[in-house]
């Protein structure tokens, strides 16, 4: 029998899974079947301290032993293969979930989140390589992220998938097809992946969680069908209906128009999990109720960008009148205000809808979005404009609008280099960082090696604002509130 790495991760398979002493030898015969056998007898590194990490060891052995190629899309099928001797079979993660939610919805939650990190799906030790950091701004405390989760793309697999056999199968990567499927070179491995399926009214939807989650307990709630998102009156009555049936989650929606919507379009999804956001705690500083809702609390959010909260233990009702905001949104025009319905047969108008449970009360936040451009700003009207593209100039989906920035990886060396030009010393500063780091030494002529890296995050954080700001269709000016309430007085409305 083989000793060693092999070994070793077959002890850990017996021990978080239902296997046996007894099916040893089996599962010592089937990860060599997937690594190879020479080298398998080998001794694991002594930082090899969990059952992730052997599997890391396994799938460069598989490497070397040219059972896969050398890229991490390859190895990572590798990964996911020997991560699913861990993993229950989904009728057995379904029919366990809601067992317990019977007696203990919370605890059915907590176990499948448990489990999903246990057998490596969320990827708890690549997530820990994430730069996070609050920073204080009018708004609140806002959260920066640098995302070095998620591996660059290799060269050599970038080359590989250009020559691979195209598939439309799954035909995304929010597809129910993607459980257990393999992977290959163009698509992410998920041999260990689950989904729990549950029902909202009559229509089968499947809750997972976010393999880089961006925040805790970051999951996914999709449609089992292959059909784009639409934000409509039916968002709201689901938005609703999963934060009932998920305590302790909310659940959000990315806009469903390019420039101002999230990255998968193709396929009708909302995230959640258990977080609360800047946004969340910001108060209302408008008030106002609709007429014909006044069971509804209304208001204006001080936020950056232009929220709507609305609070009420009458779901239909807040479904309601959710919908009438939206249809109004759609067509509302105030071209004084830069404001389009649409152009050129092209809409511009949509939302970015967030829904929590409070006690007895839901809460909805509904962010107006506008995704027009202009020769001015191509990118969009309403997107980071070009001053600030430096930090950030992707699109501003979900998480932003929240208030949690999700910032390119370069920015870990970048911004080293920042911290070297603000205290005067040698640097490879960036071009496009100059000016804005000639700033922050003009204003902190005081930095030393000891405060300097929070200052420039003070200052990341301070353009992440900015970000916000620029995304938000009305701006914080008396004008720009003004706008904005002429569109809600369209709506029938009674200020408080």
């Amino acid at each position: 029998m083989a000793q060693g790495l092999v070994d070793e991760f077959v002890s850990q398979v017996i021990a978080n899974s239902d296997y046996e002493e007894v099916d040893r030898v089996y599962l010592t015969n089937r990860v060599m079947a997937i690594v190879g056998e020479d080298g398998a007898d080998a001794p694991a590194t002594a930082d090899a301290n969990d059952i992730v990490d052997l599997k890391e060891e396994l799938a460069n052995l598989a490497a070397r032993n040219g059972k896969v190629g050398d890229t991490v899309a390859e190895k990572d099928t590798v990964g996911a293969q020997l991560m699913d001797f861990i993993t229950p079979a989904p009728s057995v993660v379904n029919r366990t979930f809601w067992s317990t939610y019977e007696q203990d919805p919370a605890k059915a939650i907590a176990d499948f989140y448990a489990m999903s990190k246990r057998n490596d799906y969320v990827k708890t030790k690549a997530i820990a390589k994430n730069i996070y950091f609050p920073v204080p701004t009018e708004y609140g405390d806002i959260e920066i992220t640098i995302n070095l989760s998620k591996p660059e793309k290799d060269p050599k697999a970038i080359a590989a998938a250009k020559n691979a056999k195209t598939s439309s199968y799954p035909k995304c990567q929010l597809c129910i097809e993607n459980e257990g499927y393999q992977g290959r070179i163009n698509h992410p491995a998920r041999a260990n992946h689950r989904v729990v399926r549950f029902d909202m009214d009559g229509e089968g939807w499947g809750f997972q969680y976010s393999p880089y989650a961006y925040f805790n307990e970051h999951c996914i709630f999709f449609y089992g069908k292959h059909e784009p998102m639409k934000i409509s009156k039916e968002t709201f009555h689901r938005l609703l209906g999963i934060v009932e049936q998920f305590p302790g989650y909310f659940a959000g929606s990315n806009a469903d128009l390019p420039i101002v919507g999230g990255s998968i379009l193709a396929h009708e999804h909302y995230q959640g999990g258990r977080h609360t956001f800047a946004m969340e705690k910001a108060p209302v500083e408008t008030e106002f109720t609709f007429d014909g809702f006044e069971g509804v609390k209304a208001g204006i959010v001080k936020w950056p960008m232009s929220v709507i909260r609305l609070a009420g233990k009458n779901r239909d009702e807040m479904v309601e009148l959710a919908s009438k905001i939206l249809d109004a949104w759609r067509s509302y025009s105030d071209p004084d205000a830069q404001v389009l319905a649409e152009s050129n047969g092209e809409p511009h108008h949509t939302i970015t809808p967030i829904a929590r449970r409070k006690g007895d009360e839901y809460e909805l936040d509904l962010v107006l979005r506008d995704n027009q451009t202009s020769e001015e700003f191509p990118d969009g009207i309403y997107h980071p404009h070009p001053d600030v593209q430096h930090i950030k100039k992707e699109n501003i989906g979900l998480i932003e609008v929240m208030g949690l920035a999700i910032l390119p990886p370069r920015l870990q060396k970048e911004l080293a280099e920042v911290e070297k030009y603000v205290l005067g010393r040698d640097n490879d500063i960036a071009e496009y960082h100059r000016a804005w780091a000639e700033e922050i030494k003009r204003s902190h002529p005081e930095a030393t090696e000891d405060t300097v890296t929070g200052i420039v995050q003070d200052a990341v954080g301070k353009v992440f604002s900015r970000v916000l700001e620029d995304a938000g269709v009305y701006k914080r000016t008396p004008e720009g509130k003004a706008a904005f309430m002429k569109f809600v007085q369209t709506l029938g409305t009674k200020e408080k």
